[in-house]
């Protein structure tokens, strides 16, 4: 397989508004992936689309190989957890793996047990009764129980408090570690991304601004500090991806695959919040608020 997600100019429209356009991506298979951008870009649009919930208004995508059609052989194959962490409140844990296991014919039963004990979970108390952590993690033990190729997470820790987010984010991580799954984890909280994700992709008005390996995307970014000068003075080679001026100094962020060449400036790395928010940045229409 040589991507778990393959998007061609996907676009979906609701009557008079465009949720996603010429949405152009490909994912490599074995990552933890970071989607990240601001409300309304299309992220949730593009994982629903992605897990057969939606249908695309243009454009193709694949998923795993196949056009996601919301049929029983795909639904087998990916695991999806949205953002309000669905459970059903009147449920009880015991009843939630149940429910698992007559829906899903990869169903590890072993696992999802193991995932409950550990987490303290008693099988008998209704989902309604949860904390949102608890909720969130029983949604996890769910969708990693059916042992899924490819894990689609929409935002699954945003309600949660910080204790809850990093007791979600470890789990995660120890499934993904065990199990080798795939894993596409859209999140507004940086932080998070920055703890768990190996491969980011920066999605701002449904186009793709920024997409690879992590390591990679920051030892390519830079920030230089020098003297003020135009974006055309810098060194061949050097793309400027945003620059800001004051009467004795520039401030560019600029990327480049090859090292820096020496020159009259300061230059340093970029940490991945600023990375990301300067694409963010770069890509709002004129007179956006920010």
């Amino acid at each position: 397989m040589n991507a778990i997600l393959q998007a061609h100019a996907l676009g979906k429209r609701y009557r008079q508004r465009q949720a996603l356009a010429d949405c152009t991506l490909e994912l490599p298979p074995g990552h933890v992936v970071g989607l990240v951008g601001p409300n309304g870009a299309g992220k949730t649009t593009l994982l629903k689309i992605a897990c057969g919930m939606l249908a695309p208004t243009t454009g193709r995508i694949e998923v795993l190989g196949e056009q996601p059609t919301g049929g029983t052989a795909q639904l087998a194959r990916v695991g999806y957890v949205a953002q309000d962490t669905p459970t059903y409140p009147g449920l009880s844990v015991a009843d939630h793996l149940k429910f698992g296991a007559k829906m899903n014919p990869g169903w590890d039963a072993r696992l999802a047990q193991d995932r409950v004990e550990q987490l303290g979970l008693n099988l008998k108390q209704k989902a309604g009764k949860l904390s949102g952590g608890q909720r969130a993690q029983l949604a996890l033990t769910v969708a990693v129980a059916k042992r899924p190729e490819l894990l689609i997470l929409d935002e699954p820790v945003a309600s949660l408090d910080p204790l809850a987010r990093r007791g979600f984010l470890r789990h995660l991580m120890e499934s993904v570690a065990e199990h080798g799954t795939s894993v596409i984890l859209s999140s507004h909280l940086v932080s998070d991304l920055e703890r768990v994700c190996d491969y980011l992709v920066v999605l701002v008005s449904s186009r793709v601004q920024l997409a690879g390996e992590t390591d990679d995307l920051l030892a390519q970014h830079h920030r230089i500090v020098c003297s003020r000068r135009e974006a055309s003075e810098l060194p061949a080679g050097v793309e400027v991806i945003s620059a800001e001026h004051t009467d004795r100094q520039s401030r560019f962020v600029v990327r480049s695959e090859r090292e820096l060449p020496a020159g009259d400036w300061s230059a340093e790395h970029l940490e991945l919040e600023d990375l990301v928010l300067t694409y963010m940045e770069r890509s709002q229409p004129t007179g956006a608020a920010r």
